[in-house]
C-alpha cells in the first residue's frame, strides 16, 4: 500500500535527521521544490537543512522515539518524543509530511515541551 511507503519514508527522514545524517536525509527524501512552514526559518529546503545541521552539532546526542504514525493519501503525520539530550524531558512533536511521488514536497512541524509536573495522569504519549 502506498501510504505505508510514505510512512516509512517520513520515519526514515526523521531518524536520519535525529542521528545527524542531515544531508543524507535531504538527498534521500526531499524534493527540489520543497516547502516548509516552520515560522522561524525561510521556507526553503536549504535554510531548513542548514538549521538542522547546526542543531545536530549543538545536540549530538539527540533522541527520537516515534510514538504514532498516521497516513492518508499522500499525507503522513508522525507523533514523536524528541530530546536534544538524554537528560532532558524533551518535547512532543508532530511532523506532517506531504509527498509527491517518492519525495517530500511540504513539511509542517509543531511541538510542545514536556512539563516537569502535569495534572494529567496519562502523560503526553
Amino acid at each position: 500500500m502506498i501510504s505505508n511507503i510514505y510512512k516509512e519514508a517520513a520515519i526514515s527522514f526523521l531518524e536520519l535527521v535525529a542521528s545527524g545524517k542531515i544531508r543524507e536525509a535531504f538527498e534521500s527524501h526531499i524534493a527540489l521544490d520543497f516547502l516548509h512552514h516552520n515560522p522561524y526559518f525561510r521556507g526553503d529546503a536549504e535554510s531548513l537543512m542548514l538549521a538542522m545541521e547546526e542543531n545536530a552539532v549543538q545536540s549530538p546526542n539527540k533522541m527520537l522515539e516515534v510514538k504514532h504514525t498516521i497516513a492518508e493519501g499522500n499525507t503522513v503525520a508522525v507523533h514523536s518524543h524528541i530530546k536534544q539530550n538524554p537528560e532532558e524531558l524533551g518535547a512532543a512533536v508532530i511532523h506532517i509530511f506531504r509527498f509527491e511521488g517518492e519525495r517530500v514536497v511540504e513539511l509542517w512541524d509543531v511541538g510542545q515541551a514536556i512539563p516537569e509536573e502535569s495534572p494529567n495522569e496519562h502523560g503526553m504519549f
